[in-house]
């Protein structure tokens, strides 16, 4: 086999020197030495330095999780013992009712993902494709309502939920679908992000669609959806990681261990001994990042191919 780096030639009658640029057989030039260093190398230790900051705590909460005692002054970074015991403690429910709590998130994760998806690219779609009086300003409302967090609102918010389980007990204090209605305050929090998708898509689209006979929705079922899966696949991915991980409103309208979620209850835990109590806590969350890997796997197909795949079928 050949090599395909060759040094770049010198000009016809000029003398041999040394050259910092190595030339591929298909043109194509690549820095070395000093250049390659000042051009690409940097950029590798940048990258490197940061996987080795983000990992860092995933490796010790994993440590953790398989460490058998448990403790702070035990879980090492790179772990010297194997064990199982800190899922089944977990799993037992001596430290409280995990299965419960998990089944409540990922029920709770699921409708809220779910719908803030379909009301946001709902309104997206109306803002991006309609002319009515009022868009701009509701456009310019939704961003203003974006900048206040929904933290501020949670006196007014426990009281509109307590005077609603007065009158429908279901959906009340310590009930997860009040909280679910609490959490669908940020529905449209979506609609500029998807709202940019649907504006590049060209406008000719809906017209072809219209000339074969097809009303709003059914171009916006058989036509836009198709192409906006790229987008969609990333505002459900966002909402459903931000559900999850939701602690400060969950843990004031939810305190009863057969409705907390994990974020409550994995906070419960490891309150009650923050030292002791370190292994049945990672092992916990250990546990709650499989749906998400597992939503991001599945999910990545549609971000990477969904734009070309919609647009080509």
């Amino acid at each position: 086999m050949t090599n395909l780096l060759t040094e770049a030639p010198a000009e016809e009658g000029a003398p041999a020197r040394r050259t910092n640029m190595l030339v591929r057989k298909d043109g194509l030039e690549l820095p070395r030495g000093k250049r390659w260093w000042r051009e690409v190398g940097w950029r590798h230790m940048v990258g490197l330095a940061g996987v080795a900051f983000a990992g860092f705590p995933v490796l010790y909460i994993i440590s953790a999780a398989f460490n058998p005692l448990g403790s702070v002054a035990t879980t090492e970074l790179i772990p010297t013992t194997f064990s199982l015991v800190n899922f089944e403690t977990l799993l037992g429910g001596s430290k409280g009712p995990f299965g419960t709590w998990y089944l409540n998130t990922l029920v709770l994760c699921t409708a809220v993902s779910v719908a803030q998806v379909l009301l946001s690219t709902l309104a997206a779609y109306a803002f991006s494709r309609f002319r009515f009086y009022g868009r701009r300003g509701g456009l310019l409302a939704l961003l203003l309502v974006q900048m206040f967090p929904q933290f501020l609102a949670v006196v007014a918010l426990f009281l509109m939920i307590a005077k609603f389980g007065e009158l429908v007990p279901a959906i009340g204090l310590n009930t997860l679908a009040g909280y679910a209605l609490v959490l669908m305050g940020g529905a449209l929090g979506q609609v500029w992000l998807i709202k940019g998708f649907f504006d590049s898509i060209p406008h000719e689209l809906d017209e072809a669609a219209r000339i074969d006979g097809a009303g709003h929705f059914r171009t916006f079922t058989s036509v836009i959806l198709p192409l906006i899966r790229p987008v969609l696949a990333v505002t459900g991915l966002l909402a459903f990681v931000a559900v999850i991980g939701e602690y400060i409103l969950a843990s004031i309208f939810l305190t009863d261990n057969g409705v907390k979620t994990l974020a409550v209850g994995m906070f419960g835990i490891i309150a009650g001994d923050r030292s002791n109590n370190l292994g049945v806590f990672a092992a916990g969350s250990v546990m709650i990042a499989l749906p998400v890997l597992i939503l991001f796997l599945y999910l990545q197909k549609f971000i990477v191919g969904g734009l070309t795949a919609g647009s080509v079928k």
